[in-house]
This record gives C-alpha cells, structure tokens and sequence, in this order.
C-alpha cells in the first residue's frame, strides 16, 4: 500500500501530465496552482520552452499589505486569481489551461479559479 503522500504525489503527476499534453496541444500555457496549509501560489507557465512567464504570490509586498485585511484562505486565494489574470493580460495571455496540481477543484482552488476568469482569463 502507498501512503497519502505517496498516493498524492502520483495523482499529481499523472494530472500534470494530462494538462501539459492538452496545452502543448492546444498551444495555450498552463495556470499552476499551489496550495500549502497557509497559502496559495499561482503562475503561468510555457511548457513548450520551461519557462514561467508570470506568477502571483501571497509572499509579495502588494498583497502582504493586504493580508492584514484579508486573513482568510478565500479572500487572498481571490487577490491571487485577479493579480495572476491581470498580470497575464498585461503580458498578452487570454487563454489558458486550469492545473489544479493535483488538489481537488473546491475551496481556495475554485476562488482562485473563479477570480482569474472574472478578471478575463479564458479557461
């Protein structure tokens, strides 16, 4: 038998893999998602060169103003989503393609997700 961590990690990878096929083929970039037991992370990534072209981060000076305000997971798992989607745009990105990393699509992973389309990602 494996172990949580074991089983998680292998579920993560086998859906990292799926995601990476569709946006190669596709020709879109990947929206990662991170999430610890205290924050969550997000960027846009090019598979196709193994480069991140733009990321979001609770650990920046913007939002660690910010998260005096906004101290639950919900609301600063927004202020990533809008910051990553507004940060995309800017650098000429409209489409991509969702890698929830393995976590399941509810919580902080659906607020970032739901704030990264109302701020004009497409996904």
């Amino acid at each position: 038998m494996f172990s949580a961590r074991k089983r998680a990690s292998r579920r993560c990878l086998r859906i990292r893999r799926n995601i990476k096929a569709l946006a190669i083929k596709s020709g879109r970039l990947r929206l990662s998602v991170f999430r610890s037991s205290k924050k969550i992370y997000a960027q846009v990534i090019d598979d196709i060169r193994g480069v991140t072209i733009v990321a979001a981060s609770p650990m920046e000076k913007a939002l660690r103003d910010d998260s005096v305000a906004i101290s639950t997971g919900l609301g600063m798992a927004k202020k990533i989503g809008k910051l990553v989607a507004k940060r995309a745009i800017e650098a000429g990105i409209k489409r991509v393609v969702f890698d929830r990393g393995g976590y399941k699509y509810h919580g902080c992973v659906q607020a970032l997700a739901d704030s990264a389309r109302e701020a004009g990602l497409d996904f």
